[in-house]
């Protein structure tokens, strides 16, 4: 296997992919195969991108985030839906990554175009790779406008609850 370079241009590249995605997100895939012991990705996402809060349940499965360019809110909670913690991320800023253990309630929205590189355990098995949180309306939801608004004006503490139309 060849070195592989990942410079501006594939920046530019995958934020042009996720203009075009419905999800407002994009996605490449470094590991070769998701039965890779090890996963490697970067996203591009933008601002109106809704990423629903969720865990990894695996107990294995930790999942290690790092901001390339622009900057990323990563919003903890309990299974109550409390915020617990609110982490900006921001290329070459005071705090740039983090890794969350197994478990974890979170969720991402950025204000920004913003491309992160993220790393967890493999094999990837989509049956059991996440768990939703239930009091978070599901993508595409006539709700998720409200949700993420929500989200974004949310502090440590406050508790979320789920918004209808």
């Amino acid at each position: 296997m060849t070195y592989r370079q990942f410079d501006r241009e594939f920046t530019k590249t995958l934020l042009a992919k996720a203009e075009k995605s419905e999800r407002r997100r994009a996605h490449f895939n470094v590991h070769e195969d998701y039965n890779e012991p090890v996963h490697r990705l970067y996203v591009g996402m933008l601002a109106d991108s809704y990423v629903r809060p969720h865990r990894h349940t695996d107990k294995t499965k930790w999942e290690f985030f790092m901001v390339v360019q622009g900057s990323i809110t990563l919003v903890l909670f309990d299974e109550n839906a409390r915020v617990t913690d609110k982490l900006s991320l921001t290329a070459g800023g005071e705090c740039f990554s983090v890794q969350l253990p197994p478990g974890t309630w979170h969720a991402t929205y950025c204000e920004e175009p913003v491309v992160f590189f993220e790393v967890k355990q493999g094999p990837y098995k989509p049956e059991a790779d996440k768990n939703f949180a239930a009091w978070a309306p599901e993508e595409g939801d006539d709700a998720v406008v409200d949700f993420l608004a929500q989200l974004q004006q949310s502090k440590v503490g406050d508790v979320l609850s789920q918004v209808s139309r």
